[in-house]
């Protein structure tokens, strides 16, 4: 076999590039088909184009989806970045507050929340965090960012850490309880 033959085996040998994340052909085709899932997408995209036609030239714009399976094995679908808000007049304008992208990491001990929050020293950074939520804000000339998140479990306030480097703010508290490892009740099938 030839070099030219072998690089084409090698082509056709590739992987679904959603390999990688554990999703197979049919979880792909099947997050298509989902019509809850769709109309999300459809909706959100529609809120995105009109906020695009209002948009100030030269002012940079930033929105995307993050596409999660929840608990329940259904996809959630979170937006971020620029929050798109209604003129006096009822238009749809963009907001220069951006939602960041977060994401929560319950474990048996703590509860993990990641940041993004780029362009912003760590003194802009105004964190507060209560028994089952936690609020990020900066304020600043160039970056507005806020976010307000429902934590999974109670946590312990005078516990949390919080570190922020590379435009990424890394935030850990103790739970209030330790997470009982299943914790679930066994069901008998008759």
């Amino acid at each position: 076999m030839d070099s030219v033959d072998e690089d084409r085996n090698k082509r056709k040998k590739r992987r679904n590039p959603f390999d990688t994340f554990g999703f197979d052909e049919d979880f792909i085709r099947d997050l298509f088909n989902d019509d809850r899932v769709m109309e999300d997408i459809r909706r959100m995209t529609e809120e995105m184009m009109k906020m695009f036609s209002n948009a100030q030239p030269g002012k940079p714009v930033v929105h995307g989806y993050k596409i999660q399976l929840g608990p329940d094995g259904k996809p959630r679908i979170e937006d971020f970045g620029n929050r798109p808000i209604k003129s006096p007049d009822g238009e749809p304008l963009i907001s220069e507050e951006r939602k960041p992208l977060t994401d929560i990491i319950e474990g048996d001990d703590d509860v993990a929340v990641t940041v993004e929050i780029p362009g912003v020293e760590k003194e802009d950074v105004d964190l507060n965090v209560t028994n089952d939520t936690i609020e990020i804000t900066v304020n600043t000339p160039k970056r507005k960012y806020h976010k307000r998140l429902d934590l999974p479990c109670d946590v312990i306030p005078k516990t949390t850490k919080a570190t922020y480097k590379n435009g990424i703010l890394d935030v850990v508290i103790k739970r209030k309880e330790k997470k009982k490892p299943g914790s679930g009740y066994k069901v008998n099938i008759e």
